[in-house]
């Protein structure tokens, strides 16, 4: 387990007043105020400690989380919205106590329209009924991180989630078009539009987007849908080092070939998949999963291209047959993360992003923090754009300095690689401490600004994003000479 630190809880008084003002506001029935009932939304999939928060709002309408906001602005207590519970970083975590507002009963998709290319939902949809939605329609809403199943197009939205096929499609923020949200104070805005085009004002939409619920709780979402791609094909090649697998990637980019999904598992991952029963070649150290997708003869020219990219290092090449193969191998794609999960009593999954031509170097890197701590890492993700989920393994309680210090090496070495500390999971608790190593201080406190303006009292999921304590600035390599980074904070 990690450290964290702690933050101070509202006054008992303060407490009672905002469970007072909710009731009065919602009605018994929509707020629960029990310890029992209320550490059931202490903490979500990260390493965060759970926080029990003094009461939660079942909201089942946006006047409902317009009533909590106003009751909670009142009372000066911290207000927190949570979706599915997923996220991996602390972001829907009350860390210092105070109200969550629970949307997963807000779970309605509104309008599906074939005509427009939109989706309108509310922000309790679990993802994956969102999918099945519209591609019953014919449509496709690309964004699919692997918690799908669990996840909200809520929590979706304030981390900016992405997926497998984000090499291609893009993330979250990609395709929403407008927000319906509820300020602080309880005003209700809408941002954005539902046409395709349109530069009125500033771009509030893209900034909400990815703002790990700071600034505002969203109650509807119009989100960008596209034709349904088709046909999908899905390969799996094998290599006997990370390298070669590292070649391949840069040889299909080069070559023109754009796969909707470039999956990487290192020789660490490949040892998880194998414990859990998935039968792979003994002689594998890397594994590239691959997916493209488009009408049938499209898919066949790309499966064919790319086959002949991976031949040149890889030991086996194999082509899914059907869908229920497909279907399989994504599964155990998803399942890497309880597999990891289960080898070690304590983990840690950070998602960095490098330049694709860095990987191996990071993968290096890993390894020399590995024999350096004791702290075993293992790494698999989406190659095609550079974002690696890295693995933090330990038995052993009284090792977590080690584990800070693994992370310390690990995000300078990311930063000086010209990466960044998250591609999909945000900030959170379990990043702020870290994010003066990428961003200067002036940048930082541009975005304090911006979260003042909308949360004077800074209410609204206190304590996440911004960092709490000092760091040393990470070098950075330019032209081959280390140089010093603006952005200790």
């Amino acid at each position: 387990m990690r450290l964290h630190p702690s933050f101070p809880r509202p006054s008992a008084a303060m407490a009672d007043k905002a469970r007072s003002l909710l009731e009065r506001a919602l009605g018994p029935s929509k707020v629960l105020t029990s310890p029992e009932a209320c550490l059931a939304y202490a903490g979500d999939e990260s390493d965060q400690e759970p926080v029990a928060p003094d009461a939660v709002v079942l909201a089942s309408s946006a006047e409902d989380i317009a009533k909590a906001m106003r009751a909670a602005s009142e009372a000066e207590v911290p207000i927190v919205p949570r979706a599915g519970g997923s996220g991996k970083s602390g972001g829907c975590v009350p860390v210092a106590g105070g109200v969550v507002i629970a949307t997963l009963g807000m779970n309605g998709i509104l309008e599906i329209s074939r005509e427009e290319q939109v989706a309108v939902v509310q922000p309790g949809v679990i993802l994956a009924d969102l999918h099945a939605a519209v591609e019953a329609e014919g449509m496709f809403f690309p964004p699919d991180p692997n918690s799908l199943k669990m996840c909200a197009i809520g929590g979706n939205i304030a981390e900016n989630a992405a997926g497998p096929r984000a090499f291609k499609y893009g993330s979250t923020r990609d395709y929403v078009l407008g927000l319906e949200v509820v300020l602080i104070d309880g005003t209700r805005l809408r941002t954005g539009k539902r046409t395709v085009k349109g530069v009125t004002g500033y771009d509030v939409t893209s900034l909400l987007v990815g703002s790990e619920g700071t600034l505002a709780v969203t109650t509807e979402a119009t989100l960008r849908l596209i034709p349904n791609p088709g046909a999908v094909m899905t390969l799996m090649a094998l290599f006997p080092d990370v390298y070669a697998s590292g070649r391949a990637v840069s040889a299909m980019i080069a070559a023109g070939v754009r796969p909707r999904c470039i999956e990487l598992l290192d020789e660490g991952t490949l040892d998880a998949v194998r414990a859990r029963g998935v039968a792979v070649d003994a002689r594998a150290r890397a594994m590239l999963i691959l997916e493209v997708d488009g009408a049938p003869a499209d898919c066949e020219a790309q499966a064919e291209r790319l086959g002949e990219v991976c031949a040149v290092d890889a030991i086996d090449i194999l082509v899914a047959q059907d869908a229920a193969q497909r279907d399989r191998l994504w599964e155990a794609r998803r399942q890497l993360s309880p597999a990891t999960r289960a080898m070690a009593r304590y983990k840690l999954s950070e998602d960095v992003v490098v330049p694709r031509d860095r990987i191996p170097a990071l993968l290096e890197e890993t390894r020399a923090i590995e024999a350096e701590t004791g702290i075993r890492m293992i790494t698999y993700g989406h190659a095609g754009d550079g974002n690696l989920h890295v693995n933090l393994l330990w038995n052993d309680a009284a090792m977590a300095p080690l584990v800070e210090r693994s992370l310390h090496r690990l995000f300078r070495a990311v930063v000086s690689m010209r990466g960044t500390l998250t591609g999909e999971h945000g900030v959170g608790t379990s990043k702020a401490d870290f994010l003066g190593l990428e961003q200067q201080p002036e940048l930082i406190e541009l975005q304090k600004q911006i979260k003042r303006v909308f949360d004077p009292k800074g209410l609204l999921n206190p304590h996440k994003i911004f960092p709490r304590r000092q760091l040393e600035a990470a070098p950075s390599v330019v032209d081959g000479r280390a140089v010093a980074l603006h952005g200790a904070c």
